[in-house]
Protein backbone atom coordinates (compact mmCIF):
# COMPACT_ATOMS: atom_id res chain seq x y z
CA UNK A 1 0.00 0.00 0.00
CA UNK A 2 2.86 2.43 0.92
CA UNK A 3 4.91 2.12 -2.37
CA UNK A 4 1.15 2.73 -4.86
CA UNK A 5 1.32 5.74 -2.55
CA UNK A 6 4.81 6.35 -3.43
CA UNK A 7 4.61 5.84 -6.51
CA UNK A 8 1.77 8.49 -7.21
CA UNK A 9 3.07 10.88 -5.15
CA UNK A 10 6.29 10.54 -7.32
CA UNK A 11 4.25 10.38 -10.59
CA UNK A 12 2.77 13.56 -9.52
CA UNK A 13 6.01 15.40 -9.23
CA UNK A 14 7.66 14.42 -12.17
CA UNK A 15 7.70 16.30 -15.43
CA UNK A 16 5.49 14.94 -18.08
CA UNK A 17 8.10 15.45 -20.89
CA UNK A 18 11.76 15.50 -20.39
CA UNK A 19 14.43 15.77 -23.37
CA UNK A 20 16.39 13.37 -24.57
CA UNK A 21 19.91 14.25 -23.79
CA UNK A 22 22.62 11.35 -22.92
CA UNK A 23 26.32 11.53 -21.41
CA UNK A 24 28.89 13.48 -23.42
CA UNK A 25 25.67 16.33 -25.10
CA UNK A 26 26.82 19.87 -25.13
CA UNK A 27 23.45 21.42 -23.40
CA UNK A 28 22.27 24.89 -21.99
CA UNK A 29 19.85 24.43 -18.76
CA UNK A 30 17.61 27.07 -18.54
CA UNK A 31 17.13 27.62 -14.77
CA UNK A 32 14.32 29.92 -13.26
CA UNK A 33 16.12 32.53 -10.80
CA UNK A 34 13.93 34.46 -8.25
CA UNK A 35 15.28 37.65 -7.22
CA UNK A 36 13.11 39.48 -4.76
CA UNK A 37 9.50 39.55 -6.27
CA UNK A 38 10.87 39.22 -9.93
CA UNK A 39 11.85 36.05 -11.83
CA UNK A 40 14.63 35.47 -14.79
CA UNK A 41 16.06 32.39 -16.40
CA UNK A 42 19.59 32.50 -16.46
CA UNK A 43 21.47 29.83 -19.31
CA UNK A 44 23.86 27.31 -17.43
CA UNK A 45 25.78 25.67 -20.65
CA UNK A 46 28.25 23.03 -20.76
CA UNK A 47 28.80 19.67 -21.12
CA UNK A 48 26.57 16.78 -18.73
CA UNK A 49 29.40 14.31 -17.31
CA UNK A 50 26.91 12.26 -15.57
CA UNK A 51 23.20 11.11 -14.39
CA UNK A 52 22.34 9.70 -11.68
CA UNK A 53 18.97 8.04 -9.98
CA UNK A 54 15.73 7.29 -11.52
CA UNK A 55 12.06 8.68 -11.48
CA UNK A 56 11.72 11.84 -9.56
CA UNK A 57 14.62 11.66 -8.22
CA UNK A 58 17.07 11.84 -11.37
CA UNK A 59 20.11 14.11 -11.61
CA UNK A 60 22.32 15.35 -13.97
CA UNK A 61 25.80 16.55 -13.64
CA UNK A 62 26.68 20.22 -16.37
CA UNK A 63 30.37 20.72 -16.55
CA UNK A 64 31.92 24.16 -17.52
CA UNK A 65 34.99 26.22 -17.79
CA UNK A 66 34.67 29.77 -16.84
CA UNK A 67 37.55 31.99 -16.87
CA UNK A 68 40.30 28.92 -16.76
CA UNK A 69 38.35 27.06 -14.14
CA UNK A 70 36.01 24.43 -14.20
CA UNK A 71 32.63 25.11 -12.65
CA UNK A 72 29.89 22.28 -12.03
CA UNK A 73 26.64 22.29 -11.22
CA UNK A 74 24.41 19.43 -10.60
CA UNK A 75 20.43 19.91 -11.69
CA UNK A 76 17.59 17.57 -10.63
CA UNK A 77 15.88 16.27 -14.21
CA UNK A 78 12.00 16.75 -12.79
CA UNK A 79 12.90 20.06 -10.67
CA UNK A 80 10.52 23.13 -11.13
CA UNK A 81 13.36 25.72 -11.29
CA UNK A 82 14.29 24.39 -14.37
CA UNK A 83 12.85 25.82 -17.65
CA UNK A 84 14.15 23.95 -20.40
CA UNK A 85 17.21 22.08 -21.16
CA UNK A 86 18.66 21.95 -25.27
CA UNK A 87 20.90 20.48 -26.45
CA UNK A 88 23.28 21.90 -28.28
CA UNK A 89 25.72 19.10 -29.63
CA UNK A 90 25.65 15.40 -28.84
CA UNK A 91 29.49 13.99 -27.72
CA UNK A 92 30.47 10.77 -28.79
CA UNK A 93 31.19 8.93 -25.48
CA UNK A 94 32.20 5.25 -24.44
CA UNK A 95 31.39 6.12 -20.59
CA UNK A 96 28.74 6.51 -18.06
CA UNK A 97 30.70 8.79 -15.98
CA UNK A 98 32.99 11.41 -17.44
CA UNK A 99 35.00 12.38 -14.54
CA UNK A 100 38.02 12.22 -16.56
CA UNK A 101 37.40 15.56 -17.74
CA UNK A 102 38.08 17.05 -14.59
CA UNK A 103 41.97 16.75 -15.35
CA UNK A 104 41.99 17.86 -18.45
CA UNK A 105 42.94 21.40 -19.61
CA UNK A 106 42.21 23.38 -23.18
CA UNK A 107 41.85 21.55 -26.22
CA UNK A 108 42.04 17.91 -24.50
CA UNK A 109 38.27 18.58 -22.84
CA UNK A 110 36.81 18.17 -26.12
CA UNK A 111 34.96 15.66 -27.26
CA UNK A 112 34.44 13.89 -31.13
CA UNK A 113 30.53 15.02 -32.32
CA UNK A 114 27.88 12.30 -32.36
CA UNK A 115 26.08 12.90 -35.66
CA UNK A 116 22.39 10.59 -35.96
CA UNK A 117 21.60 9.20 -39.05
CA UNK A 118 18.28 12.02 -38.80
CA UNK A 119 20.81 14.81 -38.70
CA UNK A 120 23.03 13.42 -41.45
CA UNK A 121 20.25 13.38 -43.51
CA UNK A 122 19.22 16.66 -43.47
CA UNK A 123 22.66 18.07 -43.44
CA UNK A 124 22.40 16.15 -46.79
CA UNK A 125 19.10 17.42 -47.92
CA UNK A 126 20.51 21.17 -47.42
CA UNK A 127 23.57 20.57 -49.29
CA UNK A 128 21.69 19.16 -52.59
CA UNK A 129 18.90 21.99 -51.96
CA UNK A 130 22.09 24.71 -51.27
CA UNK A 131 24.05 22.84 -54.55
CA UNK A 132 20.50 23.31 -56.70
CA UNK A 133 20.59 26.65 -56.11
CA UNK A 134 23.52 27.43 -57.40
CA UNK A 135 23.20 25.41 -60.45
CA UNK A 136 19.71 27.79 -61.00
CA UNK A 137 21.83 31.26 -60.33
CA UNK A 138 24.58 29.87 -62.66
CA UNK A 139 21.88 29.31 -65.36
CA UNK A 140 20.15 31.89 -64.67
CA UNK A 141 23.42 34.27 -65.14
CA UNK A 142 23.90 32.60 -68.22
CA UNK A 143 20.60 33.42 -69.89
CA UNK A 144 20.93 36.74 -68.79
CA UNK A 145 24.91 36.61 -70.56
CA UNK A 146 23.15 34.92 -73.61
CA UNK A 147 20.42 38.06 -73.96
CA UNK A 148 22.69 40.62 -73.64
CA UNK A 149 24.91 39.42 -76.04
CA UNK A 150 22.19 38.50 -78.78
CA UNK A 151 20.50 41.92 -77.79
CA UNK A 152 23.74 43.73 -78.49
CA UNK A 153 24.77 42.18 -81.75
CA UNK A 154 21.72 43.16 -83.04
CA UNK A 155 21.55 46.66 -82.21
CA UNK A 156 25.01 47.08 -83.95
CA UNK A 157 24.10 45.58 -87.52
Amino acid sequence: MQNRLLDVVEKSTMKSTTPNFEIGDTVDVHVRILEGDKERIQIFNGVVIGRSGSGSREMFIVRRIVQGEGVERKFPLHSPRIADIVVKRSGKVRRAKLYYLRQRTGKAVRLKERFSSTAAAESKAAKTERRAARAAKKAEKARAKAEAASSGTGAGA
